[in-house]
């Protein structure tokens, strides 16, 4: 395992971070303990001293895990990484309830690195009125944080002005070779780089995209140019770590096969390690990428519960799949299949079923204008062959 250094505090840190916002789960959708925590501690015994943890991961139950994969000697081994839930601030006295919250769920008495989630120009401002600053000041003197960070959603100026708001140690940003961009991008992660802030990144693989084992064939060629073959997961993890401004990169590992993987990337990723030759492959791969996908959504899920059942990641990742491999008779079809309800049981979720309440625009850390997208996507997806792929569907299902 390699490891970089934050600037102001000298802490090193595994270049490779475990994110346990995706951690796996059991039909019923909670959390598979036992596995979970197996996973854990394989990957800090390999040398990950890293986990990010936050509230609303897994409807709360993630810090929990955490609290628990880290006892049995664990808790020594790693810096934890929780976060303020921003959007759910109303006065000064949330933040201490929080944190003291999030202190008892985790186990411990200190979070290592506290951050403030999903930060944007507007909520700074108003969690800056509500007194945050002297918040985190507090509870850096009192020692139940030790440093201080936030995850960032929004505009690069609004980036800029957080940045220089407050004396941050670190900032978690995302960044990948389709996102140089977007958000903060790479003007963000240079002008962090310069403050002297740690830089964590999530969404390295924008929310599973870039790991497609076998990727569209556009993509494949572009990557066959290469004289030396790498996975897809390897392209875009050892991109990101050749950038010295990146400190960790996030991974939500929930699959042996992955954190197998992402290890062996994490011990000889070096800075400046890609040539010229290969960094314009991946432009490359990032420019047709872009050309093929339709929706830059990660699935993080923040967007649900839709009011209206809506499963609106699910019909992201269908729509965009559909329209990188190019097969729509293949992409409908698994459109009614997902989508309708009778693998999960737990009722349709089609994009026609969109209100347009509004809702989820106020949930996307992505600004994806959400109801324009269903919208578009019902026009598409759902034309006068739908109920003869639905009962195509129900067939198929039944011979299982």
């Amino acid at each position: 395992m390699l490891y970089r250094k934050i600037p102001k505090s000298g802490d090193k840190l595994s270049i490779l971070g475990f994110g346990c916002m995706r951690l796996p789960l059991f039909e019923d959708g909670s959390i598979n303990t036992e596995r979970a925590i197996r996973q854990i501690r394989v990957a800090i015994d390999a040398g990950v001293n890293y986990l990010d943890t936050a509230w609303p991961y897994h409807t709360g139950e993630s810090e929990k895990l955490v609290g628990l994969a880290l006892a049995e000697g664990y808790r020594e081994k790693v810096r934890i990484a929780t976060k303020l839930p921003s959007w759910m601030i109303n006065c000064r006295e949330d933040m201490d309830f929080y944190l003291n919250a999030q202190l008892e769920k985790l186990a411990v008495s200190q979070v290592d690195y506290y951050l403030v989630h999903a930060l944007n120009g507007t909520n700074w401002q108003k969690l800056q009125d509500l007194g945050v600053t002297e918040f985190l000041n507090t509870a850096l003197a009192d020692g139940r944080i030790k440093n201080t960070g936030f995850s960032f959603h929004g505009e690069l100026s609004d980036f800029r002005t957080i940045v220089d708001s407050y004396s941050w140690d670190m900032c978690q940003i995302q960044y990948n070779y389709l996102d140089q961009e977007y958000q903060a991008g790479t003007e963000g992660l240079k002008y962090a780089a310069e403050k002297k802030l740690g830089i964590v990144i999530m969404e390295p693989l924008r929310g599973g995209n870039l790991s497609i084992p076998e990727p569209p064939p556009a993509i494949a060629e572009i990557w066959q140019q290469a004289e030396i073959k790498r996975t897809p997961v390897e392209w875009a993890l050892r991109w990101l770590w050749n950038h010295p401004e990146v400190t960790v990169i996030l991974s939500g590992m929930n699959d042996e096969a992955h954190i197998e993987e992402n290890l062996a990337i994490a011990d000889t990723a070096e800075i400046d390690s890609l040539t010229e030759k290969e960094y314009e492959i991946v432009d490359q791969a990032a420019r047709k990428y872009n050309e093929l996908m339709k929706v830059g959504c990660t699935g993080c899920g923040y967007c649900l519960p839709c009011p209206s059942g809506v499963k609106i990641p699910m019909v992201f990742e269908v729509y965009n799949k559909m329209h990188l491999f190019g097969n729509e008779m293949e992409g409908k079809l698994m459109y009614v299949i997902r989508l309708s309800g009778s693998i999960s049981g737990d009722g349709a979720g089609y994009a026609s079923q969109c209100t347009e309440c509004g809702e989820c625009l106020e949930k996307c850390p992505q600004n994806i204008e959400i109801p324009t997208m269903l919208t578009e996507i019902t026009a598409e997806m759902e034309d006068d062959k739908m109920a003869e792929r639905q009962a195509f569907g129900r067939k198929i299902l039944a011979m299982e």
